[in-house]
């Protein structure tokens, strides 16, 4: 870790005058914020070994509500570019039901998360022989850390997934180089984990006696994507200053030059991925959460990310609003006979009065970027490659003309 460390800053502390969208963040600007949303990160650091190189890695634990086995989200899925893997897409595509953690970590360790779901639903939910009678897809997302991680190493483990649903909490995330975001790159800096809040105001019914009442939409991404030159922020061409102001210092210096050179090459071959899940406590039914996740888009696209072809751009939203029984059939519970349709009462928001809401996705989505890029340390990983931290003081003297 980097002497950085007591230097960074969320966005909003080094450009407190930059323009981030008309909602107010809540309390904590973190994806937290959403009531019943839990989350831990985890990151995993071993030094070089003989022949094998530097682990820098981790996971992300998001769970939607704590008791996410029994009592489904309605989610929604939108893959702006494919290159990549998110498990449990089809089922949730297929029923608009979100009934598992997510975990965000790399690409090499999908399976390790995947088993790691199945054994803590195992250990909890197995009847007194220790049988299995219920129905579960593990959600799992990657980007690909290889950069900066020995990825060959298989660092990550199914009890750091037990341990990730086990220890997550409601407290603001810890951005930057931790969980799955722990060994990622951004528009050629150090990139990882970001979050942030919006409160939208609404209502809590339809026509008339209408009661106020505020809801919130939350944005945490796993930044590993986009060309340095393409960095945005505020629609300041931030990346492209900054890109040819490390050339120029690096003429001459041969080392630095193959550095750049060995990044430049290596983002050329496959530019890198997304994962974008956004939470809200908004009653929003499954299609109209993918039209929430489609908007993690416009977001992704303020800072830089265009969606190339190598890049995995894969963005999920749920809603915590309704709780959708789940198990109703199988876990012993035969509460539900499954050739007799049986209604349910849900919840859901007029159509014509979700533009807030969109906004909102696009405004924390964007945001989370900069505070991924912005709280993230210089790292030095694999085979002594280094990536730089975003340069703060820099990027306030650049946006200093425009603010």
């Amino acid at each position: 870790m980097s002497s950085t460390a007591n230097r960074r800053q969320r966005v909003r502390d080094v450009l407190p005058d930059l323009y981030l969208g008309r909602f107010q963040p809540g309390p904590s600007n973190s994806f937290t914020d959403v009531p019943g949303v839990l989350v831990h990160v985890e990151s995993i650091h071993l030094p070089p070994t003989g022949k094998a190189g530097a682990v820098n890695t981790g996971v992300t634990t998001i769970l939607p509500r704590k008791d996410f086995f029994h009592h489904a989200c309605y989610a929604g899925i939108f893959r702006f570019n494919g290159s990549g893997e998110l498990t449990g897409s089809h089922w949730i595509e297929e029923t608009g039901l979100l009934h598992s953690p997510i975990i965000l970590t790399n690409s090499f360790a999908v399976g390790a998360a995947y088993q790691g779901i199945y054994e803590y639903a195992i250990r909890e939910y197995s009847d007194e022989k220790g049988r299995v009678d219920w129905f579960m897809l593990p959600v799992v997302g990657e980007t690909f850390d290889g950069f900066l991680n020995d990825i060959s190493q298989f660092a990550v483990k199914p009890e750091h997934i037990v341990r990730g649903i086990e220890l997550a909490t409601s407290d603001p995330v810890l951005e930057g180089n931790t969980g799955g975001g722990t060994g990622m790159v951004c528009h050629y800096f150090k990139g990882g984990t970001g979050t942030s809040s919006r409160i939208v105001p609404g209502f809590d019914n339809w026509g008339d006696g209408q009661n106020e009442k505020p809801y919130v939409v939350s944005a945490l991404v796993q930044a590993n994507y986009g060309k340095g030159d393409a960095l945005r922020i505020g629609g300041v061409p931030v990346g492209r200053i900054l890109q040819e102001e490390l050339q120029k210092a690096a003429e001459g210096d041969a080392q630095k030059e193959a550095a750049m050179k060995d990044l430049e090459d290596e983002k050329n071959r496959k530019d890198g991925s997304i994962i974008v899940i956004i939470a809200t406590n908004a009653p929003l039914h499954p299609l109209q959460l993918q039209r929430l996740a489609k908007r993690a888009t416009s977001g992704l696209s303020r800072v830089g990310g265009i969606g190339h072809n190598p890049s995995g751009d894969i963005f999920l939203a749920f809603s915590t609003a309704n709780e959708i029984p789940v198990q109703t059939v199988t876990a012993n519970s035969r509460s539900v006979d499954p050739w007799k349709p049986t209604p349910m009462n849900v919840q859901v928001l007029d159509d014509q009065s979700i533009n807030g809401l969109f906004e909102a996705a696009a405004d924390t989505t964007e945001e989370a970027i900069y505070n991924a890029l912005c709280m993230a340390e210089t790292m030095e990983g694999v085979d002594g490659r280094v990536i730089e931290a975003l340069p703060l003081e820099r990027v306030k003297q650049l946006m200093g003309k425009y603010l």
